[in-house]
């Protein structure tokens, strides 16, 4: 699955959200300063021959959808992550942000309460 870029990965998160729309949809989704019509038209065609979006056509009009769900793209580019930039170390990862963000103890006592769910689910 390929990488998107941080347009992208708006555009899809906004169709992930609607479900599906047109660009005219999409585009009063975002923030001010928002895009050009164009911009946003450009992108979803990007993202269609990526195969991350699917079209459902009515003459000149196309209402856009998600060919990718979420969870997969996120699984997808975690495991990327995970392998770029710590090794495939979850414990390496783990360590990074407990170390950059600064977790307190109830966070760290949320992460462990969480691990020892995962492995009693596990047994």
């Amino acid at each position: 699955m390929k990488e998107l870029t941080r347009a992208e990965e708006q555009v899809m998160h906004i169709l992930w959200q609607i479900k599906s729309g047109f660009v005219k949809d999409i585009l009063s989704r975002f923030k001010e300063p928002r895009p050009a019509y164009t911009t946003v038209s450009t992108i979803v065609r990007i993202l269609q021959k990526k195969g991350f979006v699917g079209y459902r056509a009515y003459g000149k009009a196309h209402e856009y959808f998600p060919l990718i769900d979420k969870s997969t793209y996120t699984r997808v580019m975690m495991k990327g992550i995970l392998l770029k930039y710590f090794g495939n170390s979850l414990r390496q990862m783990v360590s990074f942000f407990s170390h950059e963000k600064g977790l307190t103890a109830s966070e760290l006592e949320e992460l462990k309460r969480i691990i020892e769910e995962e492995i009693e689910s596990k047994k």
